[in-house]
């Protein structure tokens, strides 16, 4: 038996610079953080007294003979991808929900291909993790996904990630522990209620990225003034500030991405005090994260009562097997 445990991430900037229809040509960045909510992997190898292969479970209940059966795409792939000889057991469960602008997806395809590999004995470094995610993702499902959040659920940390035709580079931000501390202080993290599915939302501004040049451009920018107010001696505010000036932006991308519910949302917490924020993701639900003074949270939660403020920190060791027994 294999556990993995695989962390969710906030994306902070640059966001749809990811999407490989945009940065094949153009180059893309994003400034983004694991943190300490997980997605958990348990696979082991089938007991041989079932009249079936495979038992898959996660929200449904999969037994089946043949992979290509499968209903779930990413176990699907995943085990074709691993070539695993054996029949086996896989239970999916979360610290949070799918569908919620967490990574969630990529993290789940990250997590399994990973317990795959550790039931085979074999060991995959972060870095090929995140990679050959991304492949099954894009290629293989055919889904509507960047590539940031596969690397940061293999790789884990505050990472600065570029993008371009030819490699994918990851930087840990350089800050000082009391700057980090400083950071996660701010932030604050709302559920607004369940988004839709990712990939149809995605699948409109990946159409709208030709269209969408001086918007990205303009995107990825902040990105980059957004580092580089973190990793200087700045008033950290700076950074909830170029949150705001982003997510401005990003709400021209698709007209899915938000809704008059989430704009609503978003200038109560702002009339509380926070300084910017964003929605989470591709859009259209899930959590939204906000940053404001730590004296002005408590005005922040009282004026967003009733929707479900989740505590957060950051974390830095990406996915990992935390339980290993591969004895029948």
């Amino acid at each position: 038996m294999i556990i993995t445990r695989t962390p969710f991430r906030v994306s902070f900037f640059g966001g749809g610079t990811d999407y490989p229809v945009w940065y094949n040509s153009m180059g893309g960045a994003v400034l983004s953080t694991s943190i300490n909510k997980y997605c958990y992997i348990t696979t082991r190898p089938l007991p041989p007294f079932f009249d079936y292969a495979y038992r898959i479970r996660y929200t449904l209940r999969e037994e089946t003979n043949s992979i290509d059966d499968i209903g779930h795409p990413s176990v699907r792939e995943c085990l074709k991808h691993a070539g695993l000889r054996q029949g086996i057991e896989m239970v999916h469960t979360s610290d949070l929900p799918a569908m919620s602008g967490l990574g969630s997806s990529s993290a789940f395809t990250v997590g399994f291909l990973n317990s795959l590999y550790g039931l085979a004995g074999r060991r995959i470094g972060k870095r090929k993790l995140a990679l050959e995610a991304i492949r099954i993702e894009q290629e293989k499902i055919g889904e509507n996904v960047g590539s940031q959040d596969q690397v940061a659920a293999a790789i884990g940390g505050l990472n600065w990630i570029t993008f371009s035709r030819k490699k994918i580079s990851v930087s840990p931000l350089k800050i000082s522990g009391q700057r980090q501390k400083a950071l996660e202080g701010r932030l604050l993290m709302f559920f607004t209620g369940f988004s839709r599915r990712a990939s149809t939302i995605a699948a409109e501004q990946i159409k709208n990225t030709p269209k969408k040049e001086k918007e990205l451009r303009a995107m990825l920018t902040l990105a980059h003034q957004a580092k580089d107010a973190l990793i200087s001696n700045r008033n950290l505010d700076e950074f909830g500030e170029l949150l705001h000036e982003s997510w401005c932006i990003k709400k021209t991308l698709s007209s899915k991405i938000t809704t008059p519910f989430i704009d609503e949302f978003y200038e109560k917490a702002r009339s509380a005090g926070a300084i910017g924020g964003k929605l989470l993701g591709a859009g259209g639900g899930g959590f939204m994260v906000f940053y404001a003074p730590e004296p002005k949270h408590q005005a922040i939660r009282q004026k967003l009562k009733g929707y479900l403020h989740v505590p957060f920190s950051f974390e830095n060791k990406g996915s990992q097997v935390i339980y290993r027994n591969t004895a029948l």
